[in-house]
C-alpha cells in the first residue's frame, strides 16, 4: 500500500461512498448535502438528501440517484426528488443503507430503534425492492444493518452487522430473495464496505470502532479481509473510518471517508468540529461488484 493523503477534509460526517461517472460522491451528513470530489480534489455540491445522520446513496440502472432515509427517494432528471418505492409498507424503520445489483434489484437496509437517542438496539432488516416496483421484505435479525456489498455474479450478498462485529453473506435467489445466511468474517468493526477483484473486503477493524459504540478507542483502522476473517492489509489512522470505496480510472483508488466520532451524545458538536476527511491510498486489487 502507498502513503495515505488526504484528499478533502473540512467536511462533517461523510459516509456512503460511491465512484460514478469519474468522481467519488458521498453524503455529507449533518448538512444534507451530497458532495462529488475528483481526483484532484476539486469537489461540489451535486444534490441534495435529508437532514441529519444516518442515509445513503446509490444510482439506478437507467443512472437516476436514489437516497435513503425516512423513505425510499429517486431524484428526476428535473432535480425533483418523489418517492421511488413505498418502504414504509413493509416496516416503520429509518432506511440507511442501499445496494443496487447489476439486475437492478434495489437492497435497503433500515432499523426501528432511536440510535442517537440512545434507545436500546433492535434488530433491523433487509427488503427488496424489485425492478417491477414490488416491495418485500427479505431478511431479519439483522445487528444494527450497515454498509453492503454484491459481488460481480450477482450471487451473494455482503451485509456490515455492525453491532455484531461481523461481515454476514447471503446467497442471492433468481427472484433476488436472500437465503443460506452465514458468517462470511467475524471480528471485525464493519460499517461502510466495498468489495475487490479478489473477493477480498475493505471494511473497519473491530478494536477502533467508536461510532458503533464497541470501541472508546478516537483512532481508527481500514483494513482487507478475506472470507474466513484473515486480515491482508490494515491501514491505521488518527480518527474512525466511516466508509471505504474502490474508485479511479482503474477503480484500484482507495477512498476512506474518516471523521472525529465523539458518540451519539455529542453529534451536534462533531459536526461543527468538521473533522471529516476524504483519504486516498493506493490499492493492491481493483474494485469489483456494487456498488
Amino acid at each position: 500500500m502507498e502513503t495515505t493523503r488526504v484528499l478533502l477534509d473540512g467536511l462533517a460526517y461523510v459516509e456512503s461512498p460511491r465512484w460514478h461517472e469519474g468522481r467519488l460522491w458521498f453524503a455529507h451528513w449533518g448538512t444534507g448535502e451530497v458532495v462529488a470530489v475528483d481526483l484532484d480534489g476539486r469537489s461540489e455540491v451535486v444534490a441534495h438528501g435529508p437532514p441529519g445522520l444516518g442515509w445513503s446513496i446509490d444510482w439506478l440502472p437507467d443512472v437516476r440517484l436514489l437516497v435513503t432515509g425516512p423513505g425510499l427517494l429517486r431524484r428526476e432528471p428535473d432535480g425533483s426528488m418523489v418517492t421511488h418505492a413505498d418502504l414504509g409498507a413493509v416496516a416503520d424503520h429509518r432506511w440507511n443503507e442501499i445496494v443496487v445489483d447489476g439486475r437492478g434489484n434495489i437492497y435497503v437496509n433500515g432499523f426501528g430503534f432511536d440510535f442517537l437517542g440512545g434507545k436500546p438496539p433492535e434488530p433491523g432488516i433487509i427488503v427488496l425492492v424489485a425492478p417491477d416496483g414490488t416491495v418485500r421484505r427479505v431478511a431479519d435479525e439483522i445487528e444494527f444493518p450497515n454498509g453492503m456489498v454484491v459481488t460481480p455474479d450477482n450471487a451473494t450478498l455482503i451485509i456490515s452487522e455492525s453491532f455484531a462485529g461481523r461481515l454476514t453473506a447471503f446467497d442471492i435467489g433468481v427472484d433476488g430473495g436472500l437465503s443460506n445466511r452465514r458468517v462470511w468474517a467475524d471480528n471485525v468493526g464493519p460499517d461502510g464496505i466495498c468489495l475487490d477483484a479478489d473477493g477480498a473486503v475493505w471494511t473497519q477493524a473491530a478494536d477502533t470502532r467508536t461510532h458503533t459504540g464497541r470501541s472508546d478507542s478516537a483512532e481508527g483502522a481500514c483494513i482487507r479481509v478475506e472470507e474466513g476473517g484473515t486480515v491482508l492489509q490494515r491501514i491505521e489512522y488518527d480518527r474512525a473510518i466511516f466508509a471505504a470505496m474502490l474508485g479511479g480510472p482503474d477503480r484500484r483508488t482507495l477512498f476512506m471517508l474518516a471523521a472525529e466520532w465523539r458518540g451519539t451524545d455529542d453529534v451536534d458538536s462533531a459536526i461543527a468540529a468538521r473533522t471529516g476527511q476524504v483519504l486516498v491510498a493506493r490499492a493492491p486489487a481493483p474494485g469489483a461488484g456494487w456498488p
